[in-house]
């Protein structure tokens, strides 16, 4: 089987990385960059080595027929597009978060199932290279079942000088940040079963919010219950040991603990000691040093993705699978405006 032929739907900040990692990925070949903006994606294009470009997404889609499409593009988009794609019978990914509303995000869903498209989302959070660890190390048993988990993405980087734009969004720090940071306690312990939510915000010129405390009670396949907290934000309140964009995790066993700390060590400790490795994130010269972490992520999840669509395995950040986790950002934003818990379905 020859590469897969792809288009690329977005030209921005994001869509750089996104097909920068796919270079990295054998099997898969953009043929195309659709941006109303000509000039970015022809900018784009030509330092990639991409041979067509186009205003529209439609016509990209009608002259190439490629095998998918990787949607780049703001949230807001992302309906009409994903919708473009299925009604054209093309396989789909889309970049995360996959909707503005749920309701969009279930109708996302429900069309590709209906036209039996295949539908993924970019959620490259998880590919982590230190997170992936943590997962293994988890896998192994050697803490014991985990009872209780702290996950935290909360950060001094100066995010609304460097993108303005967000600091006029009615919802922030859940709909973004959340949609990467609660995806990580379904990939460590299984689906939830009840959440709570507190959001701050502590720039007084933005509109939505900029912290976030969640915390959800998680249930697996074999019936074990975490409790784990989500803390996220972008506080600005200048940390000493800003981690940026690194997740810190801590994981408590019944026979030890796990813990992901600064610079990506990988700490776990049972009865014997601690063992303690660094694992840190592959280098690529297109990845900016500070930010490799996440901007890395992606060639594993585009990876992952191939399989998939290539029909060589099955894919863990389907539309299905992710829809659930945008289910928790919406519980999260209604738990906070109503002071109570939400009880959740966890998985059933």
């Amino acid at each position: 089987m020859g590469p897969l032929r792809f288009g690329a739907i977005g030209a921005g900040f994001w869509a750089r990385c996104q097909l920068a990692g796919w270079g990295e990925v054998p099997g898969a070949e953009c043929v195309a960059i659709a941006d109303p903006r000509r000039g970015a994606a022809e900018s784009l294009a030509a330092q990639l080595g991409v041979p067509a470009v186009y205003e529209s997404a439609a016509e990209l889609l009608d002259r190439e027929r490629p095998d998918f499409v990787d949607v780049i593009t703001p949230v807001e988009t992302h309906f009409e597009l994903v919708s473009l794609a299925a009604g054209r019978r093309v396989p789909v990914i889309c970049q995360k978060p996959m909707a503005p509303t749920l309701e969009q995000a279930e109708a996302m869903v429900r069309e590709c199932r209906e036209a039996a498209v295949p539908f993924f989302v970019h959620e490259n959070w998880r590919w982590q290279t230190p997170i992936r660890a943590m997962h293994q190390a988890l896998a192994s048993g050697r803490i014991g079942r985990p009872f209780r988990a702290r996950i935290t993405m909360v950060s001094g980087f100066p995010v609304f000088k460097n993108q303005p734009a967000l600091a006029e969004l009615e919802r922030f720090v859940l709909a973004d940040m959340g949609s990467h940071i609660l995806d990580l306690p379904r990939f460590l312990f299984g689906e939830a079963t009840r959440l709570y939510a507190e959001t701050h915000r502590v720039h007084r010129d933005i509109r939505g919010e900029d912290v976030a405390t969640v915390m959800l009670r998680m249930r697996a396949a074999d019936g074990g219950e975490t409790t784990v907290t989500c803390e996220m934000g972008y506080p600005e309140h200048y940390l000493e040991l800003d981690a940026f964009p690194q997740t810190l995790i801590l994981i408590e066993g019944e026979r030890g603990s796990l813990e992901l700390a600064r610079d990506y060590w990988v700490r776990e400790t049972t009865a014997e000691g601690t063992f303690s490795r660094r694992v840190p994130p592959p280098a690529y010269p297109w990845a900016d040093p500070a930010y490799a972490v996440a901007q890395t992520s992606t060639v594993a999840c585009n990876a992952s993705l191939l399989r998939a669509l290539r029909g060589e395995g099955p894919a863990e950040t389907t539309g299905e699978d992710n829809l659930r986790t945008v289910r928790l950002i919406f519980a999260a934003y209604e738990s906070a405006a109503s002071g109570r818990a939400v009880a959740l379905d966890g998985g059933a």
